[in-house]
């Protein structure tokens, strides 16, 4: 067993230095060399098919997913891995997520992702429930099904400034889109890209206009909630020089949203921040499974988890997934695709607000949603996927476009 020493200050795993965690968060987050896996998480709310707007029981959808079940579900055994791999998971208002297992292709990605989805909606159809085609719930105001600690502490965090995080956690759907870092010399490139082109993207597959039975008004109201919670926890990361250094002060700087404590109340003092207990606010020095945990209680966009994790898309209308993941893969599927999208991006890099309220409405958004949708599909060829699939994406990323054209026209 490692002991302490001045010689080897972490070896106890404590935290006692701000510099201590920087270092720590650098190398875990960002895992640098030449890319080649990809992955995804698809994340739907779950309705009753005879009565959509009727909430769910969390013993409902246990018995639906079988041996699949989660432990949060109340399975006294870890899930069963899915036929391609993948790993059920439940938020905390009973959305439903497959995490993909890495693959080496998005061909792979496709083949794997798509079994796992049929056999998941297979599932669910024989105890009669279907999975959501948005990103945000469409019948139901949030409610919490799952009751952990951390669950309580995150509702009574959020609830204290307002409605968001509540949403958030019970409502919201997305689509994460999971990639290599890249080489120390592609990181900051592929980090650069994959922010400036999220406004345009997001705007493209925004699928959540309607929440509890109303029209939001917005494109994606999925990332209005994000909007609406503490922007220390769900902004971009600024990152004008290192991506490492920059993830690491954003990180250092968020307040606390919950502390681990057993079968005790996680809750923690308002305000206080990771620099602040390393400095002694919560008495006991955190530890490195502390720094990990609260990394995994922020929010941005794109989230480095030793991989990018790009967090800013609505989940999609049943298989249609393959757009968006096939889109983000196209564009960065080589340097000079990158660095191409990157020119095309930069008329509306930072327009986040802009893009989830209007969507493809805003003629800016539209101009650069549509160079990037048609560089991306000009460059299928790279990502490897089949042409039958790439004709796929092709028709899903058209009609994308003459909707929102459509929609323009009618508001002339």
């Amino acid at each position: 067993m490692a002991t302490f020493s001045r010689d080897n200050p972490m070896s106890d795993g404590v935290l006692r230095h701000l510099a201590q965690a920087a270092e720590h968060i650098s190398g875990i987050c960002f895992k640098t060399g030449p890319p080649r896996r990809i992955g995804v998480e698809l994340e739907w709310t779950v309705h009753r098919s005879d009565a959509p707007a009727a909430y769910l029981r969390a013993a409902h959808l246990r018995t639906a997913l079988g041996t699949h079940a989660p432990p949060a579900l109340g399975n006294p055994h870890p899930g069963e891995p899915l036929p391609g791999g993948g790993a059920v998971t439940v938020e905390p208002g009973g959305q439903l997520e497959i995490s993909s297992a890495p693959a080496g292709s998005l061909t792979e990605l496709h083949a794997s992702l798509s079994a796992d989805h049929a056999h998941l909606s297979a599932l669910l159809a024989r105890s009669g429930l279907v999975l959501g085609d948005s990103g945000l719930d469409p019948y139901r105001s949030p409610r919490r099904m799952l009751h952990t600690p951390r669950y309580a502490a995150m509702q009574r965090s959020f609830d204290a400034a307002g409605r968001h995080g509540r949403t958030m956690m019970c409502s919201t759907a997305g689509l994460q889109v999971c990639l290599d870092a890249g080489t120390e010399q592609q990181l900051p490139r592929r980090w650069a890209a994959l922010h400036e082109m999220g406004p345009p993207l997001l705007a493209a597959f925004a699928t959540s206009g309607r929440h509890a039975g109303r029209d939001t008004g917005w494109a994606s109201a999925r990332m209005a909630t994000w909007y609406g919670i503490d922007p220390r926890r769900t902004a971009p990361v600024r990152t004008p020089g290192d991506p490492a250094a920059g993830w690491a002060e954003y990180a250092l700087a968020a307040p606390l949203l919950c502390v681990r404590r057993g079968d005790r109340a996680w809750d923690v003092p308002a305000e206080v921040t990771f620099a602040d207990w390393i400095g002694g606010a919560l008495g006991e020095p955190p530890r490195r499974d502390d720094l990990d945990y609260h990394l995994s209680t922020l929010f941005p966009p794109v989230r480095p988890r030793g991989y990018l994790e790009v967090r800013y898309l609505d989940a999609q209308p049943g298989t249609e997934w393959i757009a968006p993941v096939a889109v983000v893969a196209a564009l960065l599927a080589d340097d000079p695709t990158t660095d191409a999208a990157r020119g095309v991006a930069a008329a509306t890099a930072g327009q986040w607000l802009i893009a989830a309220r209007a969507g493809l409405a805003d003629p800016a958004i539209r101009r650069t949603a549509t160079g990037l949708l048609d560089l991306a599909c000009r460059n299928l060829d790279h990502t490897g996927l089949p042409p039958a699939v790439r004709d796929v994406v092709t028709d899903i990323v058209d009609r994308r476009l003459h909707r929102a054209g459509l929609r323009k026209d009618a508001h002339r």
